[in-house]
């Protein structure tokens, strides 16, 4: 292909998976998915390598890059088969997040893989929600291992059986579920379409050139860091369950047009749910170096090649089953981002922003009747470009804020304030953004879940710059611990502040 035709074919292939994103989110019922948009799809090659996305949500699509090869190894696909996997240890990332894989073929040639992964406020586990502070992965909700939900058009019954017999709400779960087989449908329609314009050899030589194209990019970048050995630590407030400052270091070493992270004196696994799988740990990795790449960068597997992850078997970022790792994609996830990003400020320092609020704020409620869900965004660091951007999600999350009128509508709870938290950022040559405030009345007795970061830990300062607020969660006025599990009654009233951005840069002083 010439360069415009690869150009076009690489649109060609991020508009399928747009698509897909705009079926799953006008066809799924729940805020979670059709209002949070807390989704993503990708397409696959027949090998299970990443051929295109769209720009979804980091952890999801990085995770799904690094394991999508192992789990398209373990079946023999045929035509309107889907599978359904959730397992964080055979590439998932935590049990909410259920992925559904269908092939496509054109004829009797199996030419590619897509792929829809979502976010459920329901797969069971100890608490509403599906986020309990938990020990085990167990308790965390049900495991699905890699199974056919599929097969020629036909819902697999003994897959639906496991879903009804595991669930609070397995009817508005199993919606959902079929949604992103609706999405994924699309897909393949899509995908067959774009193999007929192009012929099946021109498609399979495309997505040859679009990865070799990509990985040349790739390599581009990372020649531009400065060879050398850039290190990082930084700290989780802890695991709720008692263990406290847990480390996580990293070490950069670029080497011309290659990079190796090194996880080496990350803290060891801990008992409550901040581990961390391997694969979410990648899609930090692979967020962070693609964030530096061109932006016509193709989202494929080549630009990941000149990557290498290195992480000690057994410790925080390396978790093994059946490890709790409920926060560990949404958290610990946010923390490796922080270490990283502060390693490289060292090396290119205008490139990089200053810390953001390195939490999601998870926070998840319910009953026997209900269940739900959300993140809540915060400031993002200062950078050398201009100031951070206030109450936005940030780097590992892509998702919005659950709107209050969608809110109120579907859930016995009211929120009583939602605004700016003014003055949590941190001050520099640029300042970070300000946090948000949220605050809900629960209007029926509920069971509460609180998964958050930077509540005793600031947000760094990169350079010289201010450290952003750290966070604080408060019940009817009461601060509470950043993970935590409570009960609450009528009128009680919770209320989440979340951190600031960091400044970058020493604010230099004038002459009078």
């Amino acid at each position: 292909m010439n360069p415009v035709q690869l150009s076009l074919f690489v649109s060609e292939s991020t508009a399928i998976c747009r698509e897909m994103g705009i079926t799953l989110k006008r066809v799924a019922l729940s805020p979670n998915i059709a209002d949070r948009l807390d989704f993503s799809c990708a397409l696959f090659s027949r090998e299970g390598e990443l051929l295109a996305q769209a720009a979804h949500i980091p952890v999801h699509l990085g995770s799904m890059a690094y394991a999508m090869k192992d789990l398209v190894s373990l079946f023999d696909w045929a035509p309107h088969d889907s599978v359904i996997v959730n397992d964080p240890y055979l590439g998932g990332t935590h049990l909410p997040d259920i992925t559904i894989i269908t092939p496509i073929f054109f004829g009797d040639t199996l030419s590619a893989f897509c792929a829809s992964r979502a976010h459920h406020a329901d797969i069971g586990g100890d608490t509403p929600g599906s986020m309990p502070l938990a020990s085990n992965l167990s308790a965390e909700g049900l495991i699905i291992a890699p199974q056919y939900i599929c097969r020629n058009k036909k819902l697999e019954s003994k897959t639906l059986e496991l879903l009804n017999r595991n669930l609070r709400t397995p009817d508005r779960t199993l919606v959902d579920i079929l949604s992103q087989i609706s999405a994924n449908e699309t897909g393949v329609k899509r995908t067959q379409r774009l193999i007929d314009k192009y012929g099946i050899d021109s498609f399979f030589n495309a997505t040859r050139e679009m990865s070799e194209y990509s990985e040349l990019l790739a390599r581009r970048t990372i020649k531009l860091i400065p060879d050398g050995v850039y290190s990082a630590s930084d700290i989780m407030d802890g695991d709720g369950l008692g263990n406290n400052t847990i480390t996580i270091s990293a070490s950069i070493t670029i080497d011309g047009e290659c990079a190796k992270v090194n996880f080496r004196g990350t803290a060891q696994s801990v008992s409550g749910n901040i581990n961390c799988p391997v694969s979410v740990t990648a899609a930090a990795v692979y967020y962070v170096f693609y964030s530096l790449m061109p932006r016509d960068t193709p989202a494929c597997h080549g630009s990941l090649k000149p990557i290498a992850i290195e992480a000690p078997r057994g410790c925080l970022v390396n978790a093994i089953a059946p490890s709790a790792c409920a926060a560990g994609n949404v958290e610990t996830s946010q923390r490796i981002v922080d270490v990283l990003l502060l390693a490289l400020s060292d090396a290119i320092p205008d490139r990089i922003p200053a810390s953001s609020q390195g939490t999601m704020n998870n926070l998840a409620m319910g009953n026997q009747y209900w269940g739900y869900y959300e993140t809540i965004g915060g400031g993002t660091g200062g950078h050398s470009a201009g100031d951070g951007l206030s109450g936005v999600q940030s780097h590992m999350t892509n998702t919005l804020n659950t709107p209050v009128e969608i809110f109120e509508k579907n859930f016995p709870v009211m929120v009583q304030s939602y605004s700016i938290r003014r003055n949590s950022l941190g001050r520099g040559q640029t300042n970070g953004g300000n946090g948000l405030v949220r605050e809900y009345r629960f209007e029926e007795p509920a069971q509460v879940t609180i998964l958050s970061e930077r509540r005793q830990n600031c947000p760094p300062g990169h350079h010289g710059g201010g450290n952003g607020s750290h966070g604080q969660n408060s019940l009817n006025g009461k601060v509470i611990p950043g993970k935590a599990t409570f009960q609450v009654k009528k009128l009680d009233i919770l209320k989440l502040e979340t951190p600031g951005g960091a400044g970058w840069g020493r604010v230099l002083k004038t002459k009078n």
